[in-house]
């Protein structure tokens, strides 16, 4: 980075600093809930369009969701695919970003484009009064007639009631708890979970020389090394750029035939290959269904003698401060592509197939980001009209008088 670009961001820095101080009580057109990616890019495309909003962060810094994730994560997708809209990836197009890396570049991102941000601001309800959403937090109450919910389903561990019967001798953790194996007895370590995070801890954690089981469905993994030559240029821009963003879509037959097995059960291993996986060591195991004697129990009827188990069991949804009627029967948000039918004004941005498989990465979120912010530009463009017209019925009736 040149002295120019470093003076120019703290420049940026100080701007952002002074909008993130705007009163709280302002009027707002648009509550972004969620300053990560996802909330990034609504707020990018928001001051594009001109909307007065606030982002709300419950974390005390922008990018802290990743900075609080194991030490030696590194994303699955390539500089070139790390991007938001607007900003490139500071890095070599296939290098592979670390999760300080991405932290610094969503901060970087936020005052760049002068963004404001309002940081360790935990939303406590949101709920109706007339036309507006009021969002409150800690005394705190704030009102708009938009309110977009920009956040992953990163947000509640995902562990079975039955993990509290295991002995008090094994050391249990989950994945979103796990920073490195220092953390971890001596002895056998069972993971639960064959996703990219299960494989990528279970891989540091037999190279590191504890024995290690991997237990959980098998997704499977795309069929290239992204880091070879064609991975990185052909194979993996094929699958990012075109199959995630254009082929599984909701409005494409695949891509609804795909959708509820990728809500439900994830998607393959992007990096991670089972060979490297049995090359380190680690064993396969079938599902965890319960505990027998203290130990997890499989689905084979094995109970493995383990001295640690990682749940790397996924999350769920923590929505329940949303104090309004918009959930399935499994506690799910009902949306099309990200509106909310039920009620006009809300949206959500950021969650698993939102619109297509590459709704919660980061390559693809500020597609649905910038559609939107068009439906909330929409909207205030009918309201706009609609308060005009209003007032000139009124104006009209009073001289009539």
């Amino acid at each position: 980075m040149t002295a120019h670009e470093a003076t120019h961001l703290v420049e940026e820095g100080a701007a952002a600093m002074q909008l993130a101080r705007r009163p709280l009580h302002a009027p707002f057109d648009a509550i972004v809930i969620g300053g990560g990616q996802a909330g990034l890019s609504v707020g990018y495309h928001l001051a594009q369009a001109g909307v007065r909003f606030v982002i709300l962060e419950a974390n005390a810094r922008i990018g802290d969701s990743w900075r609080q994730r194991w030490d030696s994560l590194r994303l699955f997708t390539p500089a070139k695919f790390s991007g938001l809209d607007g900003m490139r990836f500071p890095a070599p197009r296939n290098y592979f970003p670390s999760k300080d890396e991405m932290a610094d570049y969503l901060e970087t991102y936020a005052r760049r484009f002068r963004l404001p941000v309002r940081t360790g601001v935990r939303v406590q309800r949101l709920f109706r009064r007339g036309a507006n959403y009021v969002v409150t937090s800690d005394g705190l109450e704030l009102e708009a007639a938009h309110v977009i919910i920009a956040m992953a389903k990163y947000q509640r561990p995902k562990i079975p009631s039955f993990a509290a019967s295991l002995s008090s001798e094994i050391n249990q953790l989950h994945s979103s708890a796990y920073r490195n194996p220092s953390q971890l007895r001596s002895g056998g370590v069972l993971l639960v979970g064959g996703g990219n995070s299960g494989a990528d801890i279970a891989l540091e954690i037999a190279r590191n020389g504890h024995e290690t089981w991997l237990a959980g469905r098998d997704n499977g993994e795309v069929p290239f090394r992204a880091e070879h030559f064609w991975g990185r240029n052909v194979l993996m821009p094929l699958l990012l750029a075109f199959v995630f963003r254009h082929v599984l879509t909701v409005n494409t037959p695949i891509g609804r035939k795909v959708r509820p097995i990728v809500l439900s059960k994830g998607g393959p291993r992007i990096r991670v290959k089972a060979r490297d996986l049995a090359a380190a060591g680690v064993q396969r195991a079938p599902r965890v269904i319960g505990v027998r004697d203290g130990l997890p129990m499989l689905e084979d009827g094995r109970a493995l003698e383990v001295r640690n188990v990682i749940w790397a069991s996924g999350y769920q949804h923590a929505f329940d401060w949303i104090d309004l009627p918009i959930f399935d029967a499994h506690g799910n948000p009902r949306h099309h592509c990200g509106v909310v039918p039920e009620q006009s004004g809300l949206y959500f941005v950021g969650l698993p197939f939102l619109y297509a498989m590459s709704s919660s990465m980061i390559q693809g979120v500020g597609r649905d980001a910038k559609r939107i912010v068009e439906e909330v530009r929409q909207r205030r463009g009918v309201e706009e009209a609609q308060s005009m017209a209003h007032g000139a019925a009124v104006g009209s009736a009073a001289r009539m008088r």
